[in-house]
């Protein structure tokens, strides 16, 4: 069978083609009894709006700018990579991509980048999202002023984003908390948490998971209070070398954050024994040489190249009011161990 066209809906919901195509673009002028006609003409038809070959035949380029954190977290560089390569072949399909770097955790900044969005006019906005008032009153006029917002690796909660891209964090966290719990089964001690900042969501969410599943399954390991490393190896090789000095019972470690390469040497400085287990986030060069040395027990992984490609699917379908599927934004959290690396 031949795919539907917008003339097969016309048909079947006995409307003009030029109703079709105001209620195909969120126009108005098409009365609500109709426009649910068409609606339902469409998903009995089981048609799918081709929306690069609409905007192709009007010549429409899509502006969608994204914010995303600077500094020397290596996650985020190589999101910062696989945004480059998407802005080369985005523009086949008339998608014009501009990156700001904003420096991390800092929602005055973000909320500040979000505003020149704003002014500048673009179609939508995706960002890695600051918990913050200012950001969320940003996101809020950006909607007003009909400029859709998608959110990418850290939601934002209790605001007008239209939609997040991204792993489920809490269950990421429970699942970190269910590999380390049983890694150190027969060692009770302490587990040290290193986090980035719990001023954005992914964090505050692993962190949530992990005491569930931690305080609920493995009460003989004790969790300390999360130290924040700013994703800085620096400063995370400060904290954790501290945290080793002042407690000898570490067993274990969790880092839901970034900082790797800090941690492994605060790790290879102690020369503990036996050894912490650990558990971190994001299979990076750092993470993955830890993983063959055995400095690393697990690594939780998410898609990049996923996540930016469902973003722009997504920010796509906002901006032509198409119905988003639900399951396009769910990334799902890959576990590597030093046996099975790609």
């Amino acid at each position: 069978m031949s795919r539907p066209t917008v003339h097969d809906v016309a048909r079947v919901a006995n409307v003009s083609l030029s109703t079709v195509d105001r209620v195909l673009n969120g126009r108005d002028g098409v009365r609500q009894a109709t426009q649910q006609r068409v609606r339902a003409a469409m998903k009995q038809l089981g048609y799918e709006r081709d929306i690069m070959a609409a905007n192709l035949s009007r010549k429409r380029v899509y502006r969608i700018h994204f914010a995303i954190p600077d500094g020397p977290n290596s996650f985020m560089r190589n999101l910062a990579a696989e945004l480059d390569s998407h802005a080369r072949l985005a523009l086949r399909d008339r998608t014009e991509i501009s990156v700001s770097l904003v420096p991390p955790f800092d929602g005055r900044a973000l909320a500040a980048d979000l505003r020149r969005a704003r002014e500048q006019a673009v179609d939508g906005v995706v960002m890695v999202a600051t918990e913050s008032a200012e950001v969320r009153q940003a996101v809020s006029d950006l909607r007003g002023a009909g400029i859709q917002v998608v959110t990418l690796i850290s939601d934002l909660s209790a605001s007008a984003r239209g939609h997040f891209v991204g792993i489920d964090n809490v269950s990421a966290g429970r699942t970190a908390a269910g590999l380390l719990g049983r890694f150190c089964q027969g060692r009770p001690g302490r587990i040290a948490i290193i986090a980035g900042s719990m001023l954005v969501r992914d964090h505050v969410e692993r962190r949530l998971g992990f005491e569930q599943v931690m305080h609920a399954e493995f009460p003989d390991l004790q969790l300390l209070p999360p130290v924040e490393g700013g994703d800085e190896a620096a400063r995370v090789d400060k904290l954790l070398t501290n945290v080793l000095q002042d407690c000898r019972d570490i067993v274990g470690i969790y880092s839901l954050g970034g900082g790797n390469r800090g941690l492994r040497a605060a790790l290879d400085r102690a020369k503990s024994s036996p050894r912490p287990l650990v558990v971190v986030h994001e299979l990076t060069d750092q993470s993955r040489a830890a993983l063959q040395d055995g400095v690393f027990d697990a690594v939780l992984q998410q898609d990049i190249h996923k996540e930016v490609a469902s973003a722009l699917i997504i920010m796509r379908n906002l901006i032509e009011a198409v119905p988003v599927d639900p399951r396009t934004g769910i990334i799902h959290t890959e576990i590597f161990l030093r046996d099975n690396l790609p």
